[in-house]
């Protein structure tokens, strides 16, 4: 008889931060896990966000442009990036740094 089994594997996130007068106006994560398929960490860039009164003043780039530096240093093989199928404008700048698409996102909301 089969079983599954599990085993805790450890990740580490990443919290990148723009302040301005003490308030956070924008925020990005960089998760760096680990699987069986290979040696390096993969990268998860998650909850890129800028406050709607910052938006336009290149913000969000800056962000995920030092994600992306961090998950090169941090050895990443890859660096995943996920956006709801309405935030064109994201896709573009995901596009625009260099992102591919690929694949498709499935998920479950608890």
């Amino acid at each position: 008889m089969m079983e599954i089994t599990t085993n805790t594997v450890s990740a580490k996130g990443i919290k990148f931060s723009l302040v301005e007068s003490d308030r956070e106006i924008a925020r990005a994560y960089l998760y760096l896990m680990h699987n069986d398929l290979h040696q390096e960490p993969f990268g998860l860039l998650e909850d890129v966000y800028v406050a709607e009164d910052n938006r336009g003043r290149g913000l969000g780039t800056q962000l995920v442009k030092q994600v992306i530096q961090e998950a090169r240093e941090q050895g990443c093989y890859k660096l995943i990036a996920t956006s709801r199928k309405s935030r064109s404008k994201v896709h573009q700048l995901y596009t625009r740094l260099g992102f591919q698409e690929h694949g498709l996102e499935f998920r479950i909301d608890f």
